[in-house]
């Protein structure tokens, strides 16, 4: 097959699958993995590509796809099992263990070895069950790499995804409504519980105004008032009973009378009326007279993962910072925090100052919209270098491999969250990190439907087939009934963020929009991004651990 021919066949697979993906069957739409389905219906009529050019696009695209999603979840990977993040994550991980036994039990049950599925049959079949494609593509890779002639298996791979994957993603769905009606859920009780904790977990950066009464800490420069108050706060602006507005530094000192603008948590209200005086209310001027407020963005490189007590503000540009924003989140500033690229910093003081500022940080949003390609492909090189080292495991055959999927991911977790210490830009905005995402998904699937069609409707549309249907809908559906019992009844976990937590256990993104169509809010999308960085990670290793367990 000609190059033109090979391009004019991924051209047509992917741009109708991703037209047929959009049509919503009650409300649900496969998306992008419709572009599975057209390749396997033209590999199917005989359309064919060369093995070699087939594998490299296949390859190429799973690596575009699994670092794009390994650098878009690195920032959160960590974090993500904080404030209750981790009793989700043992519960998603719980699910997966669910997963993989019943995956298990059902090949036991038919027979094993000698049954009508293979090991390979049922892994496919369950990598479709959770609608996870990375998984897929991580187990198919293995198994090139202990036997790289065995492209017959994945194949079989393929066609065992495609038959689950449909019920899959209906599953999930049917599942959180079955969860809904089995506990009576009111969802707008459930949207008021989630509101309540909003307000009272806030820990969004307050502007408190306090009028300096407390004798004791009257004289006290702003040094010995953070050793007296420690903690994450800045004191912004100060009012003098003569009119003045100072922005303190270090070094200037309160006084009875004195008026301060304290930026802390919501939660530290009473302490700070504790000890400096009563609260008031005051509008602050902000873009008039000598003190200003203006929003500084980083986009110089060379300050990249610098701390912000390194850019001494006070003493340099007598500035304050009151806030940092980063990806939508606001934080509080410290010494400690270190900046990255992209975010952006809320400053006040002098306009000359300020602009003086702005120019050293960058402040250019143009910057913002040029790729970090030396960061992606330091990282996709570290990456493979990674997934080609052997470690051998006790009971295995071969030594593991992280492989073409899992060593990128890795990397691209570990450059996402930690790149700035080694002044990596790893900034990407969010339609440049879709756009190779999809590219890359879309080439993986293109490949593996051409490949898998010649036989998939032989292999599918028979008894084994409709096996592998019902085999899939188990899969999805058990441990998600049994996670959702256990969030519910056990640990009393508010409905919204259950199926958020279920869409994310899952990855899957048609589930989370259902979910948020019925919460009207972001708390299944909160819950999704909390289990979504380790369950990917744990799906796509544990998909070649099956392989390499099994395979000889």
């Amino acid at each position: 097959m000609s190059l033109a021919s090979t391009v004019l066949l991924y051209s047509f697979v992917i741009f109708a699958g991703i037209l047929l993906g959009k049509i919503k069957v009650l409300g649900v739409s496969l998306g992008v993995t419709f572009v599975l389905f057209v390749g396997i219906l033209l590999g199917h009529f005989g359309y064919a590509v060369e093995p070699n050019t087939l594998h490299f696009l296949r390859e190429f695209g799973l690596i575009l796809f699994i670092f794009s999603i390994g650098m878009q979840v690195g920032p959160g990977f960590f974090s993500s099992f904080k404030q209750g993040g981790v009793r989700m994550n043992a519960l998603a991980m719980f699910g997966i263990a669910l997963n993989v036994g019943i995956m298990l039990t059902i090949y036991y049950l038919q027979g094993g070895e000698n049954g009508l599925s293979s090991i390979s049959d049922m892994v496919g079949v369950m990598c479709g069950a959770i609608t996870n494609t990375p998984s897929l593509g991580a187990a198919q890779q293995t198994v090139l790499q202990v036997n790289s002639e065995a492209y017959n298996v994945t194949q079989d791979m393929s066609m065992g995804y495609a038959a689950a994957y449909p019920l899959g993603v209906v599953g999930i769905i049917l599942t959180m409504i079955v969860i809904k009606i089995a506990f009576k859920v009111n969802i707008d009780k459930e949207i008021q519980e989630i509101e309540q904790e909003k307000a009272e977990m806030m820990k969004a950066p307050e502007m408190l105004t306090f009028k300096i009464t407390n004798q004791l800490v009257s004289g006290l420069s702003m040094v010995r008032l953070h050793a007296l108050i420690p903690g994450d706060y800045t004191c912004s602006r100060i009012l003098k009973p003569n009119g003045n507005v100072v922005i303190p530094t270090s070094q200037d000192e309160i006084e009875i009378g004195d008026i301060v603008l304290i930026v802390c948590a919501k939660t530290d209200e009473e302490k700070f009326a504790r000890f400096l005086g009563e609260r008031i209310e005051m509008d602050w001027p902000q873009d008039t007279g000598p003190v200003l407020s203006r929003r500084i963005l980083v986009t110089q490189t060379s300050y990249n993962g610098v701390k912000l007590g390194e850019l001494h503000l006070h003493a340099a540009y007598q500035l304050n910072v009151t806030r940092i924003n980063r990806s939508g989140v606001d934080l509080l500033p410290s010494p400690q925090l270190r900046l990255q690229i992209g975010d952006r910093l809320t400053v006040v003081g002098n306009i000359d100052h300020i602009n003086l500022l702005a120019r050293k940080l960058g402040n250019s949003m143009k910057r913002l919209n040029e790729p970090n390609l030396i960061t992606m492909f330091i990282g996709i090189f570290l990456g493979i270098l990674l997934g080609s080292l052997p470690v051998q495991f006790p009971g295995m055959s071969v030594p593991m491999k992280l492989g073409l999927a899992g060593g990128p991911l890795v990397v691209a977790i570990l450059i996402g969250a930690y790149g700035h210490k080694f002044h990596l830009v790893t900034y990407t905005n969010s339609a440049a990190n879709l756009l190779l995402r999809e590219i890359g998904i879309c080439l993986f699937l293109a490949s593996v439907g051409i490949a898998a069609g010649k036989d998939f409707f032989a292999t599918v549309f028979n008894l084994k087939g409709a096996l592998w249907v019902g085999y899939g809908f188990c899969i999805t559906v058990i441990p998600l009934v049994v996670i959702g019992i256990i969030a519910r009844a056990k640990f009393k976990m508010n409905y919204l963020s259950i199926i958020g937590m279920m869409s994310g256990s899952y990855t899957d993104p048609p589930a989370l929009a259902y979910g948020n169509k019925v919460a009207n809010n972001d708390a299944p999308a909160v819950a999704y991004s909390t289990v979504y960085p380790l369950t990917m990670f744990a799906r796509v290793i544990v998909a070649q651990i099956i392989v390499l367990c099994f395979l000889e």
